[in-house]
């Protein structure tokens, strides 16, 4: 299975909050986040990572370089939203379904394992993107994830819908190849939102459902650093 790595934001607030490092080398249970996720990845029956990174982050380029191998594939370019790092990577994600993430985002290496191998076998039997969700919310925008039966995705809000909602996105992402049709038609359109384009998924038909993480979060801030170091210490990644 292919893997994508969403790598190419500056990580601003990170900086301006004094963190020297581009947020994919910033280290948790000194692992770089981008590191950790590749070897995650290899462990995860990965035919192929592929990693988008912008053009200023020079370290990154260079830490790659010594990632660099069959399995591990590099673009640099930098791109307007998550949702056009998405769109570069999509061509060369044809023929097979793939995983995607952003490269700040943490989880249990248990459960992602669960779900990848749930996601294979979901694809196989006409799912056609399986999203990551968690109850878990640390968010400061969180994206609402509402599933009615059998952990199907009905809907996808900014603020919590009447009646409540019990999941919020992890950042986690399963596509088969019949998604990048709606994201192309998402990029003709001038979207720029992943959420945006997860809410295109359900207005174009396709058959979304949920695989729940007991907890998942974003780098964003320091505080999140000292959380995810505090995450692998209670024996949140292996």
């Amino acid at each position: 299975m292919k893997y994508a790595i969403i790598a190419a934001g500056e990580g601003s607030r990170l900086i301006y909050e004094g963190v020297v490092e581009p947020k994919p080398l910033v280290k948790i249970g000194g692992e770089a986040l981008l590191g950790r996720l590749i070897r995650i990845f290899k462990q995860n029956n990965a035919t192929e990572i592929l990693v988008i990174c912008n053009e200023q982050m020079r370290s990154v380029h260079q830490y790659l370089l010594k990632e660099s191998s069959t399995m591990v594939r590099t673009i640099v370019k930098s791109t307007h939203s998550s949702m056009h790092s998405l769109y570069e990577l999509s061509k060369n994600m044809t023929g097979e379904p793939f995983v995607l993430t952003t490269v700040d985002t943490v989880f249990r290496e248990d459960e992602f394992a669960d779900y990848a191998d749930t996601f294979i076998k979901s694809a196989s039997n006409g799912v056609d993107a399986l999203m990551g969700v968690t109850e878990f919310v640390d968010d400061e925008s969180p994206l609402y994830v509402g599933t009615g039966d059998n952990m199907t995705v009905n809907g996808f809000y900014d603020t919590v819908p009447l009646g409540g909602c019990k999941y919020v996105s992890a950042g986690i992402y399963g596509l088969t190849t019949r998604t990048l049709e709606t994201l192309r038609k998402c990029i003709e359109r001038g979207e720029s939102r992943m959420r945006n384009f997860q809410r295109a998924l359900i207005t174009d038909g396709l058959c979304v459902k949920a695989y729940p993480f007991s907890k998942a979060f974003d780098i964003d801030h320091t505080k999140d650093i000292l959380r995810a170091e505090e995450f692998v210490r209670e024996g949140g990644i292996e």
